[in-house]
């Protein structure tokens, strides 16, 4: 948990080097053929401003509506989304490092309620994208579907 914007409350940040270029690392969250391999299992289209989105995860048989606010290629992606029913709003940058290193951070500010409900959320979130970067990163580096959103909380068997 880190507050990045006093005047938007506490705010949940999470971030990952990707030794790929911002297009690339850009496009993996944009393109919901490359982020349901990662991140959600499917999508209603994809991350352009002003998009109004449906995001699910089949797994949990979840889903969230999705409003994009602003999008700057290769840059940055803003959305608002009613996680557990509070809206609040995600932030994704994409700073170059070099021409084949970016460092993505999402920060997701907006958290509402009591202290021990905002603190169980921000830990939530700061895990949930932690784990959605990870997979994110073996994707583009290697090839590899890690299924790590799908396997975060397994089912009882």
């Amino acid at each position: 948990m880190e507050s990045r914007d006093p005047a938007h409350g506490p705010a949940a940040y999470a971030c990952m080097m990707m030794r790929r270029p911002a297009a690339e690392a850009f496009r993996a969250f944009a393109d919901p053929a490359v982020t349901s391999r990662f991140w959600y299992s499917k999508s209603s289209g994809p991350i352009v401003t002003g998009a109004d989105l449906r995001w699910e995860w089949e797994t949990y048989g979840g889903s969230v509506d999705v409003r994009v606010q602003d999008v700057q290629e290769g840059r940055l992606i803003r959305f608002g989304w009613g996680i557990y029913g509070q809206p609040t709003t995600v932030e994704v940058t994409f700073t170059p490092q070099t021409p084949q290193v970016t460092f993505v951070e999402v920060t997701e500010t907006g958290f509402q309620g009591s202290v021990t409900d905002t603190v169980g959320w921000l830990n939530d979130t700061v895990g949930g994208f932690a784990t959605t970067l990870c997979a994110m990163k073996a994707l583009l580096e290697h090839g590899i579907e890690l299924n790590a959103v799908p396997d975060h909380h397994p089912h009882p068997a």
